[in-house]
């Protein structure tokens, strides 16, 4: 379900919010164990890591990821509940 979401925002803007920090940046993919590829990066705490301001393009592990802060525009909720009902019938069958 989540795999299949974050397809639909290739190419969008997001937060993602590491376990020591924050990367904004431009979803370029996403793979099943949802590790991210971000292009054009800036790091919301410069000062603490000045050796990230020349990166312009980063691997998340999905393993480090918190949380992925999405652009509220581009969520579309009834497609996410509708595949998540459709999912939990499918498990109870």
């Amino acid at each position: 379900l989540f795999y299949s979401f974050f397809k639909s925002l290739v190419g969008k803007d997001v937060v993602v919010e590491l376990k020591n920090d924050l990367i904004c940046g431009t979803l370029h993919s996403v793979d099943q164990y949802l590790n991210i590829k971000l292009t054009d990066i800036n790091v919301t705490d410069p000062e603490k890591y000045p050796h990230m301001l020349s990166v312009k393009n980063c691997f998340i592990r999905g393993s480090v990821v918190r949380y992925v802060q999405l652009p509220a525009d581009e969520v579309d909720t009834q497609l996410l509940q509708d595949a998540a009902r459709k999912e939990a019938m499918q498990q109870k069958q």
